[in-house]
């Protein structure tokens, strides 16, 4: 049996976001189907949309990071009940691979399908339109969907006081964000950081920043309400370019540079990653967590800086975050009033306002927007 409901979705790329209504499938093994609470509007579905991030199967039904409740569990499934809260973590982890064997589940195997839009283990879909078209899914979850059938690789239960329209944000943008800074970018205390790009992600990592100590904290971005923003989550100087923060970072550092750059612009381009090259001091650390074109080769970075300074260039993929464990202990900051969620909210959505979301995301008006279902 099914569900039937209304997701968002794209049906080709480039393209918009559209409502449609999809029958749901029934959770198999190791299965959970999830009646969906809230979901954040993450830049990486709109790079679906535009076609930046090519996926596997159209119709592709977007959202990835989003909480809900459990409305049925498959046969022979442990560890969810029904009536449980979820969160969903964007990476699946097996718990079996070489990545979470060491402790870098962000990595886990089962993420080679992660675009794919069909279950990491066989070529079909859990969401089809009622003519029977197979409607792919973001990560395995798509969780712009009143309804979703997912994977218990992708589900982290919480407690059930857990206010699922604000922590849905610890299944991507938070984690990405502050670990980019405290997991991949190892600031220390004392350190000078430049965050490039304060949206969902950059902001994230300002808090980060923060939190690891660093003694100052400059975050880049043309839009003078995103810098007020993140002077608010822990940012020491906002300003709108990479030549201003790299001045100021060199008058902290006996001109020699930052010490961390983190590069979370929305649409990554090579000179973005060569500006933050620039700005670190020797043996300084640049990390890469914002996305553009994926197909998109060449950074202009000189190799003599590269070599004989000693720099970094690291990439980042959820903030070099362990999900499983991470997503409990963000959450347990949130809970403690060490890590600001509610303040990174700018404005909810219905279903069929996705598009305009990300409009919106465009025009510089939203940290984050959050798609709330009735």
């Amino acid at each position: 049996m099914s569900i039937t409901c209304r997701t968002s979705l794209v049906r080709q790329a480039p393209g918009k976001y559209e409502t449609a209504t999809v029958e749901v499938d029934d959770p198999r093994q190791d299965e959970l189907r999830v009646k969906m609470v809230a979901s954040g509007l993450c830049h990486s579905d709109d790079h679906i949309a535009t076609g930046d991030i090519p996926v596997g199967t159209y119709p592709f039904a977007g959202g990835h990071e989003g909480g809900g409740i459990v409305e049925s569990v498959g046969p022979n499934t442990s560890g969810f009940e029904v009536g449980d809260k979820v969160l969903f973590s964007f990476l699946p982890a097996c718990g079996k691979c070489r990545w979470c064997a060491t402790g870098h589940s962000n990595l886990c195997d089962l993420g080679a399908g992660l675009l794919a839009g069909t279950r990491w283990t066989e070529d079909s879909t859990r969401l089809h339109l009622e003519d029977g078209t197979n409607v792919g899914q973001m990560c395995g979850i798509s969780t712009f969907s009143e309804y979703t059938t997912v994977a218990v690789d992708s589900a982290i239960k919480v407690p059930q006081d857990t206010n699922l329209e604000t922590t849905c944000l610890l299944g991507c943008a938070v984690g990405t964000g502050w670990g980019t800074a405290v997991n991949t970018g190892d600031v220390a205390p004392g350190d000078t950081v430049i965050i490039q790009g304060i949206g969902g992600i950059g902001a994230n990592a300002v808090q980060g920043a923060a939190h690891a100590g660093a003694a100052n904290v400059i975050a880049v971005d043309p839009v003078a309400f995103k810098r007020e923003k993140a002077q608010e989550l822990g940012a020491t100087h906002a300003v709108e370019s990479m030549e201003e923060a790299t001045e100021i970072a060199k008058g902290f550092t006996n001109g020699q540079g930052a010490d961390v750059a983190l590069v979370t612009i929305g649409i990554t381009k090579p000179e973005h990653v060569g500006e933050a090259f620039a700005s670190i001091r020797k043996q300084g650390t640049v990390v890469v967590t914002g996305l553009g074109d994926i197909t998109e080769v060449g950074v202009p970075i000189p190799i003599g800086e590269l070599t004989l300074f000693e720099k970094k260039l690291k990439g980042s993929l959820f903030g070099s975050s362990n999900p499983k464990a991470d997503i409990p202990k963000m959450l347990g900051l949130y809970n403690a009033g060490k890590l600001k969620l509610d303040e990174l909210i700018t404005k909810r959505y219905t279903l069929d306002e996705v598009a305009q979301g990300y409009e919106d995301m465009h025009a510089g008006k939203n940290i984050r927007g959050v798609l709330v279902f009735d």
